[in-house]
């Protein structure tokens, strides 16, 4: 039986703004990875550190704040928003910040003017209320590489309680810099030629530079401005902690099946209403093999499932909320789009490997981090006609089991 209250605000996603490897546009990063391409490629941006695939948007390392400025720019306009938007709130999260900024001052013994001011972990989402001048709620969130779902959920929460009829949501990364890379070496983690998502010979990680953002509206705000064709709707989400290790996943499974389990539950969907899932997929063994368990123990029949990390980087903070992205163009387009990267043999059997069209619904999202953190956020298609075709056939399937 669905836990949707009849009176809550039903959210639905109006722009989207979207930067990676593949492209500093939402629809340069979907035509490219919807054509198998990677943004991966060997760079040594540090001198006194060895070359190393890495998933970088220009020829150097990003800085934390242009990433988002553009995705939000993005956003807003994709929304057919107009600034000032005094009323909105905003949640934008990232698990680094600006760490690169950081770094560079301890180098160079910087601190005169108090520079650190600017860069405390939640002036990210300060810049971006300063950016859209908005008045509303602002939340920074920091949940390891879960922190995209997370700050999309409280959003929207946000939302969907009547607190803001608008939010701008997110998560930026820009994790290349010489502590990041030789803290991720240290623990092994690092891929030696590119990242290749649940392939049995998968090697580990590549960082990854990106940001993605959504305008989240209530359904009634979005109807009133007669707003554009809406991407999809947020549906609900699942959050655990497994409290298990510092890095590696439980093998028990108990935190991330919690995770799916109340996601299913608190958005009314069942198993079977699944159609595709973005995986977290960072091409470890670890994580794959125990996403792969999840989803094989958790969801009947199987669905369909690819990660963007062959293709983006694994993006670190940013990944959940990019991999929330993909999954409403691929709601909008009606097309899974491929796990680039695959090369010999899958440890999952539906995996997508080539662009193809499909009848997609629902869709989850998830995202594991370091410290045990699960993440799992449901994301439901907007008909055609203005009918939100799986939040109806949601509420018949909720009537039936009640």
């Amino acid at each position: 039986m669905s836990r949707r209250n009849s009176e809550d605000q039903a959210v639905v996603v109006t722009g989207v703004g979207l930067v990676t490897a593949l492209g500093t546009t939402a629809a340069a990063t979907w035509e490219n990875l919807l054509a198998g391409k990677s943004g991966i490629r060997m760079a040594q941006p540090f001198l006194d550190m060895p070359a190393r695939p890495l998933a970088m948007v220009g020829d150097r390392p990003a800085d934390f704040e242009d990433l988002l400025g553009l995705a939000v720019a993005e956003a807003i306009a994709d929304a057919q928003l107009t600034l000032p938007l005094p009323d909105c709130g905003v949640v934008i999260g990232s698990s680094r910040s600006f760490q690169g900024r950081w770094e560079r001052m301890a180098r160079a013994q910087s601190w005169e003017d108090n520079p650190w001011l600017a860069a405390l972990p939640h002036m990210g989402a300060i810049a971006v209320a300063r950016q859209i001048q908005a008045q509303g709620p602002v939340l920074a969130p920091m949940a390891a590489c879960a922190t995209g779902l997370t700050a999309i959920f409280q959003g929207y929460e946000l939302v969907r309680r009547g607190q803001c009829d608008r939010v701008v949501v997110g998560a930026a990364e820009a994790p290349i810099t010489p502590l990041t890379l030789a803290g991720f070496e240290q623990l092994g983690a690092l891929a030696i030629t590119g990242c290749y998502p649940f392939d049995v010979q998968r090697e580990g990680l590549v960082l990854g530079e990106g940001a993605a953002v959504l305008v989240l509206e209530s359904e009634a705000s979005w109807r009133e401005r007669s707003g554009p064709e809406a991407y999809g709707r947020i549906l609900g989400g699942g959050f655990s902690v497994d409290a298990y290790h510092r890095t590696a996943p439980d093998p028990g499974l108990g935190g991330s099946r919690l995770a799916l389990k109340n996601c299913l539950y608190y958005s009314g969907l069942n198993p079977q209403q699944v159609s595709y899932v973005h995986a977290h997929g960072t091409g470890t063994r670890l994580n794959d093999a125990h996403e792969v368990q999840l989803l094989t123990e958790g969801l009947a029949p199987l669905p369909w499932m690819s990660s963007t990390k062959g293709a983006t980087g694994h993006t670190l903070g940013a990944s959940g909320a990019i991999g929330a992205a993909i999954c409403l163009m691929a709601l909008r387009h009606q097309v899974l789009p491929p796990n680039v990267g695959w090369r010999r043999e899958s440890i999952y059997p539906n995996l997508v490997t080539e662009s193809i069209s499909a009848a997609l619904q629902a869709s989850l999202c998830l995202s594991f981090g370091f410290g045990g953190q699960n993440g799992v956020l449901a994301l439901g298609r907007w008909g055609d006609s203005g009918t939100d075709t799986c939040s109806e056939s949601v509420l018949e399937s909720s009537a039936a089991a009640a």
